[in-house]
């Protein structure tokens, strides 16, 4: 629902005249002071003689000085015209941001039975996907923007509440290079004992999928760990991460710029 007050103080967009008008006065600062009122037509999408119309209006209410011609330049009122018109236009922006596209919003869920558009649906988080359930009943509940089958996608905006579950956490288990013993050097049973701990498992380097490989499992995420171990933690998956030791860091990181909790295993531990 758009707030009638905002949009009233944006003079700017009242009219395709005021619009014009400062299309055009950006254009002459910017290319002050000689000024091709072609090249402006072009840029803004009008004719040569709408510009020049449009500049005599200008030069008459003081926005614009003429110094000869095809010579222009935005007087102070002219400016603080400009200044004040984009304001405006900053404030509109913000409010379309934060008010309007939030609540037009949509996201994705997985339906866990018949959904009809329009219908209320509660929401909840299940092996990090979202999943949606008809009825307004759970922590987080949204509308349905389309009609889905059970295990079909659907559509949900209108956004109520929040999603009641926990971020899941991080294990890394870190695995020496080859130089240093590789998988080899890894106690016994390091990855096997920790396996039923975690959702998922991820290797990263040559010797961690070896080691995981060992423990009679494949790895759920082999590449571009380093992003996908610190989503799926957000999602509320445990991870087990099987990592060489020179490529700790590259994974460390991204798991403390995002808040994800984690513990690092040495090898032998």
């Amino acid at each position: 629902m758009s707030d009638s007050s905002t949009v009233g103080e944006l003079g700017v967009l009242r009219s395709k005249r005021n619009a014009t008008r400062y299309q055009i006065l950006v254009e002459i600062a910017e290319r002050q002071p000689a000024v091709s009122q072609r090249e402006i037509a072009e840029a803004i999408g009008v004719t040569a003689q709408a510009v020049s119309d449009y500049l005599g209006d200008l030069v008459e209410d003081g926005h614009v000085r003429k110094h000869g011609r095809g010579r222009y330049e935005v007087t102070k009122e002219g400016v603080d015209w400009l200044i004040s018109e984009t304001d405006d236009l900053r404030s509109f922006v913000e409010y379309v941001s934060e008010n309007v596209i939030e609540e037009v919003e949509v996201d994705t869920a997985v339906a866990t039975a018949e959904i009809e558009e329009g219908e209320r649906v509660s929401l909840a988080m299940r092996d990090g996907v979202m999943h949606a359930t008809p009825g307004d009943v759970g922590s987080a509940t949204a509308v349905a923007v389309t009609a889905a089958e059970p295990g079909q996608d659907v559509g949900a905006a209108e956004f109520e509440g929040m999603l009641d579950y926990q971020p899941g956490e991080v294990t890394v288990l870190s695995v020496p290079t080859v130089r240093d013993g590789g998988s080899h050097a890894l106690a016994d049973d390091a990855v096997e004992d920790r396996l039923g701990d975690h959702d998922r498992v991820a290797a990263a380097g040559v010797e961690a999928l070896v080691a995981v490989r060992d423990a009679g499992v494949e790895p759920d995420i082999r590449f571009g760990t380093p992003e996908a171990v610190p989503e799926a933690a957000s999602k509320g998956l445990s991870v087990l991460l099987v990592a060489t030791t020179d490529r700790l860091s590259e994974h460390t990181d991204p798991l403390r710029e995002r808040n994800v909790g984690y513990e690092v295993v040495e090898a032998g531990e």
